[in-house]
């Protein structure tokens, strides 16, 4: 059994910073990535960033939506199965409920499957 488990939203101030972690736990064989997922009222779930791990120490590809490009920043630290986003210069239109994802292969089944967080509010006000 696997688990994420969210931390680190809240309300802010447009301009704003705040960082979420997630950390991985349960029956883990290997991470292959762990990313953000964000869900605005009345819009369809879209990827915000995801790191996808290269074997080496806390090193890893990226990717982000053009949205946060230059404003987020996501790292990982494989240790602690874990995954960060700093969220900097926040905007209104980033609120939502932000959800994190991995990419994990569990001792107990033969493939990677994707798992997720329970979803933490993220609310910027103008």
């Amino acid at each position: 059994h696997v688990q994420l488990v969210e931390s680190g939203g809240g309300l802010v101030q447009s301009g704003g910073s705040l960082r979420l972690s997630c950390a991985a736990s349960g029956t883990i064989y290997s991470i292959k990535r762990m990313g953000w997922y964000r869900q605005a009222p009345g819009k369809e779930r879209e990827l915000v960033a995801r790191i996808t791990f290269t074997g080496v120490t806390n090193s890893g590809v990226t990717n982000y939506a053009d949205s946060v490009m230059g404003r987020f920043v996501i790292s990982g630290d494989n240790g602690k199965n874990t995954v960060y986003l700093q969220m900097n210069n926040l905007k209104p239109g980033d609120t939502a409920v932000y959800y994190c994802n991995s990419l994990i292969i569990d001792r107990n089944n033969l493939g990677p499957a994707d798992y997720w967080g329970q979803g933490t509010q993220v609310t910027v006000s103008s």
